[in-house]
């Protein structure tokens, strides 16, 4: 991460933000400078592309039956359907990235069309984001679009965080493809 230190050092001037537009603009400064040029690692591309081969057939009853398998997993030791997302080469890449971003970055996970989890650095709390503002206000909303949320207590990283989310696009097409979320701690801020 070549700006983690510009980053963190911006991280640190606005540390003690109050104002929502402050800390936007802190997590945009971060998410230009570090997140959206590992997110188009060829590793998550090609995991959202190969998904979205398979899950763009799915109907909303299979969505809403492996969101409840998922949520019903999470907390079982080695169940397939959570497995299968994270113990993948794009899950590894998500969980070296938050390992290199020096505490700053508490999770990271990538949706494909469907809205469903491709590749998590962790286990998230539910299957399908297609319902939320990190999927509908990205990805629906096309190529460029970005949502940052408030801070809140996450429950699958046992920590008070702002996600910032952002479509991912074919680098081929410029069509939007999945979207990204990730996760930055609040002691940042």
């Amino acid at each position: 991460m070549k700006n983690l230190t510009l980053t963190a050092g911006l991280f640190l001037a606005f540390g003690q933000a109050s104002h929502a537009n402050e800390i936007e603009n802190v997590l945009r400064v971060f998410l230009d400078d570090e997140v959206r040029a590992w997110a188009t690692d060829p590793v998550l591309i090609d995991a959202i592309r190969a998904q979205n081969l398979v899950t763009n057939s799915y109907t909303q009853d299979q969505i809403y039956a492996m969101d409840q398998e998922w949520k019903d997993a999470v907390d079982v030791a080695g169940a397939d359907i959570i497995e299968g997302v994270v113990e993948t080469p794009a899950s590894e890449f998500l969980r070296t990235q938050v390992a290199a971003s020096a505490g700053l970055v508490t999770e990271a996970f990538i949706m494909d069309a469907r809205g469903l989890n491709v590749a998590a650095s962790e286990a998230t709390s539910d299957y399908w984001q297609g319902d939320e503002a990190k999927y509908t206000a990205t990805y629906i909303s096309g190529p460029d679009a970005v949502h940052f949320s408030d801070i809140e207590y996450d429950d699958s990283t046992q920590e008070y965080q702002a996600q910032m989310s952002f479509t991912i696009t074919d680098p081929d097409t410029g069509a939007a493809i999945g979207a990204a979320t990730v996760g930055v701690t609040a002691s940042a801020f």
